[in-house]
């Protein structure tokens, strides 16, 4: 058996008259982009809150840009990606006072997908670490009662709140996500491991996995070359691309200098019994002249030959 649950976070950027944009740039480039990824296999499409009102212009609704996935070769949107980067006055995770606001924004992102199967309501937990230092257990309490709110919300509408976290977050040494899964409920808050973004941060995503598989429901599958020993996670305003050191911090599966173990991680997920998507993330690849159409192919070749190789192995010791 082969895995067949394969879905895309729809963060690509695309070359158009006008320099890089997003693929709803327009309706053509949407379509041929979706053409692009259903001819790889990838049958499940996770995308960002803020897209939503964009495709329901495009496509009609929400639920018609579902069905344009479907006729497309997909089986569905499998998640939703919602975010606070950036602290402001009204929302900041970890300030009390602003978690009404979100609990209603979240409150509105499930109302936009009211109808649909989408399984997981992916959250950044925090914003970044600099606007949010210092961080204290209390701190990350304060950043999990939101958290535990929301997750019961939800789970209301059918979909689970699932934490995603990034290396320049609050959260995001091994000991702070301890202490995070201790002060949120199982019941309520899951855990998604990107395994680029927790290497980078120095903590190992095939033993946190290993660690808190009961209460994972979904991966961002992507590499990095880099773990980050200088506090680069500390860079105003944005880590990610301002970062003094390093210039490119996210690969694709199978380049040369990955410090990811994919193959590793794919045998711990098939022993485990997990059984849900497996979604694979490109994170500006256009970085050093890269393509997002490229990158994804590169990567799709490598779940096809060397993850799913792990895979008959890991099945093959399971029997």
């Amino acid at each position: 058996m082969t895995w067949t649950k394969w879905s895309y976070m729809d963060h690509w950027v695309t070359e158009t008259p006008q320099g890089p944009q997003p693929p709803s740039f327009n309706r053509a480039y949407m379509d041929r982009y979706l053409k692009q990824l259903a001819a790889l296999g990838f049958t499940g499409f996770d995308t960002f809150f803020f897209y939503l009102p964009v495709y329901a212009g495009m496509y009609g609704s929400v639920k018609g840009f579902e069905e344009h996935l479907q006729e497309t070769g997909f089986d569905k949107i499998t998640g939703i990606f919602s975010a606070y980067p950036s602290a402001t006055r009204w929302t900041a995770p970890h300030v009390r006072e602003t978690h009404d606001r979100i609990v209603a924004d979240s409150e509105g992102i499930m109302r936009m997908i009211e109808g649909l199967s989408v399984e997981n309501f992916i959250v950044m937990p925090t914003s970044t670490h600099w606007q949010t230092e210092p961080v204290t257990d209390e701190t990350i309490k304060v950043v999990a009662d939101l958290w535990n709110r929301v997750g019961r919300m939800t789970l209301e509408h059918g979909v689970k709140t699932t934490c995603h976290f990034e290396f320049w977050g609050a959260i995001r040494t091994r000991q702070q996500l301890d202490v995070f899964f201790e002060y949120t409920d199982p019941e309520l808050v899951f855990a998604f491991i990107d395994t680029a973004q927790h290497t980078i941060a120095g903590v190992d995503p095939v033993q946190l996995f290993r660690d808190v598989k009961d209460r994972v429901t979904g991966f961002h599958f992507k590499d990095t070359h880099d773990v980050d020993r200088q506090e680069q996670y500390r860079t105003p305003p944005d880590p990610e691309l301002q970062a003094p050191y390093t210039t490119r911090w996210f690969y694709e599966m199978g380049t040369e200098g990955g410090l990811v173990d994919f193959p590793a991680l794919m045998r711990e997920i098939v022993a485990s019994g997990y059984d849900g998507w497996l979604t694979v993330e490109h994170d500006k690849a256009e970085l050093g002249g890269g393509s997002y159409a490229e990158a994804t192919a590169v990567a799709k070749h490598y779940i096809d030959t060397v993850l799913a190789e792990a895979e008959r192995d890991a099945r093959e010791g399971t029997r």
